[in-house]
């Protein structure tokens, strides 16, 4: 094989974005995007459920952080919440039947706050009127007339009582504890010595009349109490009829402004006779004794009396247009749901149908809600009601801990509230799959799944929306804006992100950083436009602020701490390359990976599987590399070969397979005693049919290990081996593309194994002839003699043994 074959022209390293598309001056001249660059998969999903209406089509929104999904969202939803009806007040009000479960009503937009205020105006009018009504001369003379005609008919009564006493030689006393009758002698009153005087007979005598009177003061006292009955039933319609006068009047007038509304006027007619039965509310009497009892200390909390004939109202559309789109950030139970809040007095706390708020669910009935399935999660009881809210269509205001049972609440339970709402959650793809998978309510409320992609096709369309998106953050956020140079120099750090030559990145939030950074050197430098130079320093600046661990790591292979040589050759030792990814940056590190071989059977042993440093993938990749050695050089023979594998100074967890060709190579080295060159450095995953297979973070490798051999001093000779598949995954910095056109670095493409072997030993891989046998000399013809070596000693050792 011709090495130059394999070896990648620096035209194929990078994609470089031509300026000259571009036929403005600066993107001043670019009108600001309207809206977001739309992505086609996930805008069809979000139309479709945000038009159907049948239930459980609620949607969930996935993709990765920056890909525009909050903003699409509240594009599409603002469009069409602006051409929905404006839907309902909620209101809640006393329930005059059960104090515990306010009543919820519903009123058109704008009119809760007007009943608001005609039910307040009306217990104004009361408190002023009522009074007036109960001092006015018609009245205390109705009273008196009433007290009158209930004095002469007890007097009378008592009259017929006492002149049948007297005929009886009784008269009848009335006293405090009651009625009694005293003898009478001579007509006078008998003292009690005379009645003690007199003889045996003569007291049973009067003890007798007195019996036969008895029924006639019972009779006397049961006609009084059915006049003083009858005189307050009649004082009390009075009342009643006084009362309604005054009140009925005006609940008439507000029964006709909601004519339409039963649940109103039935509301009304029980405030109309609640009042009825307590008019002493308003009366001074009443208000004397509130202000009396108000200047005693009191260890109970005071209610207003008034206070339940006020509305609450807990869903305000008065100024909206169209149905509400509500994004709730923090969605808490209470924050969600809604609470009812507790007034502090005396060392208690009480509550009542006033201090009861609605939550952003409620706030969203009739049009959409926003929220965030991380934050849901989050959330002690969210998720679970949020689920029976969705299914019951009803938001039921509760206390959380008697959501749940901990503690036993005494309280209100207020109606629950009618909704219709559309949920949109958004969240990882991660999380959506879980819960598809484990939560069976999940899949049949949240029907429509919206994925957003992090990166589009590369094409004219992309161009110009980087170049919209650009002239839209210049021109909202005052920046200075871009030339063409600058725009295509964004574009390729787009390409950059996602490690493609065909590929730009949609997470939008990324690229909007680099704008605003590149906008800030620019002003800093004077410029009056963002030019290519501005970008390409702001990228740099913005990935030294987090490269210090990188250069540190560099620093100590330069100084020999770390171990990585970059010249010469070795045997069964190769250069291998790792991506280590802190979060706000991604950087390459070389690796010394050595292999060890010698007679045995126990195959393959990795050191850092068998220390429980390695992840599952990584374990996959050293068992592949087992099944190829097997499949390529033990099919006339066992395997007989015991074999290590090390990443050297490796002193923590290891995964993922892009070493296992790197393995290979060191395995193939020390059977064939073939020294490697270690300045060229290896990546790339192997299957079981020894073809190289594609990596991720190529550049972030390549990259790391050129700044390694550029600080230790750059020979000509270094370069890395990377998977064939991995050449579009290319977009290099400049200073490395300018390294491979000087001949300072070089980087090759290979597909299989037998290729990269010629590369990294210089001698050809060899293949089987048709004795199936390999040409004398090559890599695979000096490794299956190796191997033909160990089983020949082994078998020899297994005999010696046997007969010793």
């Amino acid at each position: 094989m011709n090495e130059q074959s394999k070896l990648l022209s620096p035209e194929r390293l990078r994609w470089t974005c031509d300026s000259s598309f571009f036929k403005f001056q600066s993107t001043a001249e670019i009108p600001p995007m309207q809206g977001i660059v739309e992505q086609e998969r996930p805008i069809r999903a979000i139309r479709f459920g945000l038009d159907i209406s049948s239930p459980g089509y609620n949607i969930y929104v996935s993709g990765l952080t920056g890909t525009g999904k909050t903003t699409v969202i509240r594009t599409f939803l603002e469009e069409i919440a602006a051409k929905m009806p404006c839907p309902d007040d909620w209101c809640y009000v006393y329930n005059f039947r059960d104090p515990n479960c306010p009543i919820i009503l519903n009123l058109p937009a704008g009119r809760g706050k007007s009943l608001k205020a005609e039910m307040d105006e009306f217990v104004r009018h009361l408190k002023k009127e009522i009074p007036k009504a109960f001092e006015s001369k018609e009245y205390e003379e109705s009273v008196n007339g009433l007290i009158r005609e209930n004095q002469e008919q007890q007097q009378l009564l008592l009259s017929r009582l006492s002149e049948k006493a007297r005929a009886e030689g009784f008269e009848v006393e009335i006293t405090k504890v009651g009625v009694s009758l005293v003898p009478l002698v001579e007509g006078k009153l008998m003292t009690s010595e005379q009645y003690e005087a007199l003889d045996p007979e003569a007291k049973k005598q009067i003890e007798t009349r007195q019996t036969g009177l008895n029924q006639d003061i019972q009779s006397f006292l049961r006609q009084v109490r059915n006049i003083n009955k009858e005189s307050r039933d009649k004082i009390n319609e009075l009342h009643r009829r006084v009362g309604l006068y005054v009140v009925g009047g005006r609940v008439d007038g507000i029964k006709e402004e909601y004519i339409g509304f039963p649940q109103v006027t039935s509301y009304l007619d029980d405030v109309q006779e609640y009042i009825l039965s307590h008019l002493e509310d308003f009366t001074e009497d009443s208000a004397k004794s509130d202000a009396a009892a108000a200047s005693q200390i009191r260890l109970e909390p005071q209610v207003d009396p008034f206070a339940k004939y006020t509305v609450n109202i807990v869903v305000d559309n008065t100024d909206l247009k169209g149905a509400p789109v509500v994004i709730e950030t923090n969605p808490t139970y209470y924050n969600l749901f809604g609470r009812v809040e507790r007034r502090a007095q005396f060392g208690t706390l009480s509550g009542d149908f006033t201090l009861i708020r609605a939550g952003s669910y409620a706030r969203a009935n009739g049009g959409f809600l926003v929220v965030n399935v991380h934050d849901v999660l989050l959330n002690s009881g969210v998720w679970e009601t949020l689920k029976r809210t969705v299914k019951n269509k009803e938001v039921r205001i509760e206390d959380l801990a008697e959501q749940f049972g901990i503690v036993p609440v005494a309280g209100m339970r207020p109606n629950p509230i009618p909704v219709n709402v559309k949920v949109i959650m958004i969240g990882h793809q991660l999380i959506y799959h879980q819960l598809y998978g484990l939560d069976e309510d999940f899949r049949k409320i949240f029907k429509v799944k919206a994925d957003f992609d992090s990166e589009m096709p590369r094409d004219e369309q992309a161009f110009n929306n980087y170049a919209s998106f650009i002239s839209t953050r210049c021109f909202d956020e005052g920046l200075l804006h871009f030339d063409p140079t600058g725009v295509a120099r964004v574009i390729e750090y787009g390409a950059w992100l996602v490690d493609d030559q065909q590929k730009l990145s949609a997470r939008f939030s990324d690229v909007a950083d680099i704008v605003r950074e590149a906008s800030y050197w620019a002003r800093s430098s004077g410029a009056s436009l963002v030019t290519s130079a501005s970008v390409l320093q702001a990228i740099e600046e913005k990935y030294y602020r987090s490269s210090l661990i990188e250069e540190r790591i560099r620093n100590l292979i330069a100084e020999g701490t770390i171990l990585v040589d970059v010249s010469g050759e070795a045997v069964g030792q190769v250069n291998g390359l790792a991506v280590i990814d802190l979060g706000d940056i991604r950087f390459g590190k070389p690796s010394r990976i050595t292999a060890k071989t010698f007679m045995g059977k126990s195959g393959v042993v990795d050191i850092e599987r068998e220390s429980k440093m390695s992840g599952k993938i990584y374990d996959k990749g050293v068992l592949i590399l087992s099944g190829y050695l097997g499949a390529k050089y033990a099919q006339q023979q066992p395997l007989s070969v015991s074999a290590s594998l090390c990443f050297e100074q490796s002193y923590e967890g290891i995964d993922g397979d892009s070493a296992s060709s790197t393995e290979v190579y060191a395995l193939l080295s020390s059977l064939s005693k073939i020294p490697v060159k270690q300045s060229i450095a290896v990546t790339g995953s192997v299957n079981q049919n020894g073809q190289i297979q594609p990596i991720g973070g190529v550049n972030q490798k390549i990259e790391g290990y050129f700044d390694v051999c550029k600080a230790i001093g750059l020979t000509g000779d270094q370069g890395v081996m990377i998977p064939l598949q991995n050449v579009r995954n290319l977009m290099l910095r400049k200073d490395v593309v300018e390294a491979v056109a000087a001949g300072r670095f070089s980087i090759y493409a290979v597909g299989t194994i037998d290729e990269g072997i010629e590369i990294l030993t210089g001698i050809p891989a060899g293949e089987r002839d048709e004795h199936n046998e390999y040409k004398e000399g090559t890599v695979n013809y000096r490794v299956e003699r190796r191997l033909k070596e160990f089983a020949e000693a082994l078998r020899k050792f297994a005999k010696e043994e046997e007969k010793g």
